[in-house]
């Protein structure tokens, strides 16, 4: 299915006053942009660009209050959370609240003690060793009983958070979240290390303005942005608007390598250019393994540890506990599937599974892994003691975060976003809560809405993918969640020299009229017989390299026999 119409005098237009290629211009009209003035800030855009942080709600008590305790050299205790966003978010305040001049500890939960959240319990031992302003990064946002007890304690408690508020907010010092009813930073869609990083940038203007670094070195930011581009794609917000920036800028941070910690995990990940997609399957779920079967504070560690050798000592840590991380994922993975074929949700719309086998650590990506195959709303939950812990996943045009409010009365607790969300229920109500969850996806998504689809974003020809055009789709990236690779569609090709790599992969060439491309499909051995007659194929190109040689090759994503059919956004056939 097409993404999207481009009117192709808009895009001529587009493409003549910035000087790139038609096609170019067409994947930039469809990413949202309306004219040449956005066109540049989405293919240049630069930090200076940068919304103003004080526009963000609490943003001037919060700052007031970070700006008395770092002058006045008060404790201040940092609160994270145990995945990637609240590990790196967790660093960023750790760092530069140091830098700037601050005392500063920190507290990440344990998954499997603390659970999801502020924990009451830190916040207490915080205050009993002296601490005065607690900061929360990538939590709180819900944490009403924790507030009143910060407060009790003598805490002034700043949450930085980016999950969907509850109706009613906590009583802290300061609330910062962007998706606050009455907060007017125009930019939604920051992870919680992206609000973390604006608290930061808003304290360093503040304390420049008194005066604070007259005497000691004013710190860099920028150098700060690795942490935010891990953070950012690891939680897969949306790579548009302050994120893309953000991003785009850390990822040449973390290819510069001045952070042992991420040097140290590059290597043992065996990463040589760091991408979005380096991030999201390699460096990400190392750090985020810790956390998930043992203690998320060990990825801070590594992330502010000075040392190489010992950044390396940890990064082999997470290592290896990323590849017990794997056997227990695809344990759980199989016991689902078995559970699913055995016909236990026949007939639903939805997935709803709850096992006391497994590990809540990794029910969250083993249920993203379900939405890819089967395309349905996903909730898996762990039991243990007659209470589940579930992580939940879901597909475009059903937003989870809504659909739990919806089911809450057979809930002890949710929070998340609309793709990505967790829960806390008792056992004996999972059986009502899955069937009022599979009533909601039925009244909301309707049958097409259920079939997996591949949104294509151009029709091209094969002479068409030039070296020069296919490099100039570089200035879209970082390529990620809302910002996708562009995948193309073109038509009629023959087939010439097709095998079957290591029994898992097809490489053949394909050519249409004079010109000839080299073609790879990952996973797809198996479809060696739809390379019989004309194909048509969905294919995202780049530029590959062997030795002194530089061509156009074609990653395939799908294929189908020319006689088959699709229908594109309008239902015309495709």
């Amino acid at each position: 299915m097409l993404r999207g119409e481009v009117d192709p005098a808009v895009a001529a237009s587009l493409a003549g006053e910035l000087r790139i290629s038609s096609l170019v211009a067409s994947l930039t009209l469809q990413r949202g942009v309306t004219n040449a003035a956005s066109a540049r800030r989405f293919l240049d855009g630069r930090l200076a660009d940068m919304p103003d942080p004080f526009t963000m709600t609490d943003m001037e008590a919060a700052v007031q209050r970070l700006c008395k305790a770092v002058q006045g050299e008060e404790p201040i205790a940092v609160h994270g959370d145990y995945d990637v966003d609240g590990i790196t978010a967790s660093a960023l305040l750790v760092e530069n609240l140091r830098a700037f001049g601050a005392q500063v500890e920190y507290y990440i939960p344990l998954r499997l003690v603390d659970g999801y959240g502020l924990s009451g319990e830190a916040l207490q031992r915080a205050a009993a060793r002296g601490a005065r302003v607690a900061v929360s990064v990538d939590c709180g946002v819900s944490a009403l009983a924790e507030a009143r007890l910060a407060r009790e304690l003598g805490l002034d408690l700043i949450i930085t958070d980016h999950h969907q508020p509850p109706e009613h907010l906590p009583e802290a010092f300061a609330v910062l979240n962007p998706h606050r009813p009455d907060c007017g930073f125009p930019d939604k869609d920051l992870a919680g290390v992206g609000v973390a990083f604006m608290l930061l940038v808003a304290l360093r203007c503040r304390l420049r303005e008194l005066g604070w670094f007259r005497n000691r070195p004013e710190p860099d930011l920028r150098h700060s942005l690795d942490l935010v581009a891990l953070g950012t794609i690891a939680d897969i917000a949306p790579l548009r608007g302050l994120n893309r920036m953000f991003v785009k800028a850390g990822l040449a941070v973390l290819n510069h390598g001045r952070r042992p910690g991420v040097s140290a995990l590059k290597q043992v990940a065996d990463v040589a250019e760091v991408t979005s997609g380096s991030v999201g399957f390699r460096l990400a779920p190392r750090l985020n393994a810790a956390g998930r079967l043992q203690d998320a504070a060990q990825g801070v560690a590594l992330l502010l540890e000075e040392s190489f050798p010992k950044a390396l000592s940890g990064a082999r840590c997470l290592d290896e506990c990323n590849r017990e991380r794997q056997t227990i994922e695809q344990q759980t993975l199989d016991q689902a599937l078995v559970r699913l074929a055995e016909g236990g949700d026949v007939g639903r719309c939805s997935i709803v599974l709850a096992d006391a086998r497994w590990h809540p650590g990794v029910i969250g990506i083993v249920a993203s892994r379900l939405v890819e195959r089967f395309h349905r709303p996903t909730v898996l939950v762990a039991l243990e003691n007659g209470t589940g812990k579930g992580s939940a996943r879901s597909i475009g045009g059903f937003h989870l975060y809504r659909a739990l409010e919806t089911c809450g009365k057979w809930l002890k607790g949710f929070g998340g976003h609309e793709f990505a969300a967790g829960l806390t229920i008792d056992e004996g109500r999972i059986k009502e809560f899955a069937e009022a969850f599979d009533k909601l996806v039925r009244e909301q998504l309707s049958e097409e809405d259920l079939q997996p689809r591949h949104l294509y974003d151009a029709e091209v020809s094969l002479d068409d993918l030039t070296l020069g055009t296919v490099a100039e789709l570089e200035k879209l990236a970082p390529f990620g969640a809302g910002n996708p690779q562009p995948l193309l569609l073109v038509r009629n090709l023959r087939i010439e020299r097709p095998e079957v790599l290591k029994d898992k992969h097809l490489r053949f060439v394909a050519v249409q009229g004079g010109t000839r491309l080299a073609c790879i499909a990952f996973g797809m051995a198996h479809r060696r017989g739809e390379l019989a007659g004309d194909i048509d194929i969905l294919f995202t190109p780049s530029v590959n390299q062997w030795r002194d040689r530089r061509e156009v090759r074609l990653n395939v994503r799908d294929l189908r026999p020319v006689a088959a059919t699709v229908t594109d956004a309008a239902g015309h056939k495709a």
